[in-house]
Formats: C-alpha cells, sequence, structure tokens
C-alpha cells in the first residue's frame, strides 16, 4: 500500500454519525413543531407531531441528497 495522498478523509467513526443523525432528525422535528404552531395558533398534539416526523423525515432525506450517501 502507498502512502496517503494529501485529499484523503478517514471513515466518520460511529459516534459521530449516530450524532449527526440524530442532531439533523431532531433539528428537522423541531422545526416541523414550529412550522405548525406558526400556522395554527392552538394546534392539536397529533398535528404538531405529525408535522414534527414530516419536518425530521425531510431532513433526513435533504441530508442524504446533500452528501449523496446514507449516514
Amino acid at each position: 500500500m502507498g502512502a496517503l495522498t494529501e485529499n484523503h478523509k478517514c471513515p466518520p467513526r460511529v459516534f459521530r454519525r449516530i450524532t449527526d443523525a440524530i442532531s439533523t432528525v431532531g433539528l428537522g422535528g423541531l422545526i416541523g413543531a414550529i412550522a405548525c404552531f406558526a400556522i395554527d395558533d392552538r394546534p392539536a398534539g397529533a398535528l404538531v407531531m405529525a408535522t414534527a416526523a414530516l419536518g425530521a423525515v425531510l431532513a433526513y432525506a435533504i441530508r442524504q441528497a446533500i452528501l449523496g450517501r446514507p449516514s
């Protein structure tokens, strides 16, 4: 095997991948819940959960599309 090149990047560790995925999903869920409260003054709990879940899924999908690989 040859020496590492200047552009070499080691693959991320397991803990880093998990924290990246959790933070992405958490931030997307938070944005979804905030958007729900911005649209409706007193939304039902199920509606808040649904918009938070949708925000989390969309954030995770956008992250995968940008990075070009699953986390």
